[in-house]
């Protein structure tokens, strides 16, 4: 079986490539820059780096003819973004994906999987949702609004006939990540992290990383084409989620629970401030509305026809800690930029 897929490289991409190597299948990951250490840790797993971008679809077609499956998992996350990352997250996430799937579409790829996000569907309020769920609110970030274009893309080539399965991760959460909490599980290890939080009763079921990767090769495998899967984990609060993070040694503990408004306008000044030092802004207003939003999705349907299952949150979070203490020891240099930031690993 031979897989051609994007967004090798990413935080996704890394543990993804080493699920379908593990199948037996080859795999042809899609890089921008093959000198990069995250491109040559898909090298030494075993994959055939193609140099290329999502965002021009002429590289891509001699590394796509003659693939088996098409995983579409290259995107960008980030919250806070200034008006050159809305367009970089807009050219990635949706002319990427349109790019990708149109090509799988006119090439003949028997199989093909996009990897969506549960935020492509949005707010769930306090009620556990599934597949069936449709929108309710308005987009509230910039990555919101993309993936949720993407992802009406991906619906409209379903439609069309193209034989693909849709992967619904819900947060996505890891040793290394590079989202919001990831910055912020950071802070605390590095005993950075004030002790203050916001909207602590919003419901999140995160995935862990590794957990989400073998979803992702088991929709490739067995998924229904034309059917859309969640990938979610244990449903808990905010404030459950912190305090497994409370139970290993770190910062302040978060004692007060400020409202989102007035976080919100203390990240104003700061989210240029981050940017300059190389950091994303990931104090920002986008991320006070993101992380006041529910998502709380259920994965029943992936763990009952796919045969998928997950790790429950305390495991997940221990997990995810003993992975960044490990990482704390091979990081060369000791700033407050180069600490909070994942560490770019070879493999």
């Amino acid at each position: 079986m031979r897989v051609f897929l994007t967004g090798g490289t990413g935080f996704i991409g890394q543990p993804l490539t080493q699920a379908l190597l593990a199948r037996g299948w080859s795999v042809a990951a899609l890089v921008r820059k093959p000198e990069a250490p995250q491109a040559r840790a898909l090298s030494k797993m075993g994959a055939q780096c193609v140099v290329g971008d999502v965002t021009d679809p002429a590289p891509m077609r001699a590394g796509m003819s003659g693939a088996d499956i098409v995983i579409h998992n290259a995107g960008q996350y980030e919250f806070g973004v200034n008006a050159d990352g809305k367009r970089r997250m807009h050219a990635i996430n949706v002319t990427g994906t349109e790019n990708v799937l149109s090509l799988a579409m006119e090439l003949g790829v028997p199989r093909s999987v996009y990897v969506s996000t549960v935020w492509a569907v949005g707010d769930t309020g306090q009620q556990m949702r599934d597949e069936t769920f449709e929108r309710q609110t308005p987009c509230r970030t910039w990555y919101e609004k993309t993936k949720t274009e993407a992802h009406a893309i991906a619906r409209q080539y379903q439609q069309r006939g193209l034989p693909l399965v849709i992967a619904c991760p819900n947060g996505v959460i890891g040793a290394n990540d590079h989202s919001v909490w990831g910055y912020y599980l950071r802070l605390y290890l590095h005993r950075l992290m004030p002790p203050f939080g916001w909207s602590p009763g919003c419901m999140f079921s995160l995935v862990e990383v590794n957990d989400l990767a073998q979803g992702i090769a088991l929709a490739a495998e067995k998924g229904r084409m034309g059917e859309t899967y969640i990938f979610a984990g244990e449903p808990k609060s905010t404030r459950e989620h912190l305090a497994f993070w409370a139970m290993e040694p770190g910062a302040f503990k978060v004692l007060v629970w400020l409202p989102a408004g007035l976080i919100a306008a203390s990240f104003l000044l700061l989210e240029p401030l981050q940017r300059m030092a190389g950091l994303p802004a990931f104090m920002s207003r986008e991320t006070v509305r993101a992380s006041s939003t529910n998502l709380y999705y259920s994965s029943e349907k992936a763990q009952s026809e796919i045969g998928w299952t997950h790790r429950f949150a305390q495991e997940m979070w221990f997990n995810t800690i003993e992975g960044e203490l490990e990482l704390m020891s091979k990081r060369k240099k000791r700033d407050l930029v180069s600490l909070l930031k994942p560490v770019e690993l070879e493999g």
